[in-house]
């Protein structure tokens, strides 16, 4: 992908739970390692999350069989509590989460800056996976 070539993608999910719960389970540490990883081969055993403007974020995602493992981090821009969030990258690349409060559903659009590296249904696939997750996680979790 050439600069100023940036592609976006799009990908969404409603989740059967209120944004606050949503927001929770998306924001908390203790609850990004149980959902941030495209397939159950996969795990993310660290998540650190300061969540305000300027704040950093760090997940680890590994392969369970220590096979591969990548750091996904960056810096937030901007916050509003149970609504959005937007933050750049450790690459530059800016992604922003809307979460629409739809009586005791929630509906997230997440829209990223695509990399060079994927393809864009690589990239799209993949992060509707983890979405998916987070879905699943979100509605089957007792916690709140």
């Amino acid at each position: 992908m050439d600069t100023g070539d940036k592609v976006t993608i799009t990908v969404e999910t409603i989740v059967h739970a209120p944004v606050e719960k949503v927001w929770e389970f998306w924001t908390e540490p203790k609850h990004i390692t149980k959902w941030t990883f495209a397939s159950e081969d996969w795990h993310a055993p660290i998540a650190e999350n300061d969540v305000r403007v300027g704040g950093r974020f760090h997940t680890r995602m590994e392969a369970k069989d220590g096979s591969f493992g990548f750091d996904f981090g960056g810096v937030y821009d901007e916050i509003r509590i149970n609504e959005f969030i937007s933050y750049t990258l450790g690459d530059g690349r800016k992604v922003t989460i809307t979460f629409v409060s739809q009586e005791n559903d929630t509906k997230i659009i997440e829209v990223f800056e695509g990399e060079a590296t994927h393809s864009i249904e690589q990239q799209k696939a993949g992060w509707q996976a983890i979405l998916e997750n987070f879905k699943r996680y979100s509605e089957l979790s007792k916690e709140n």
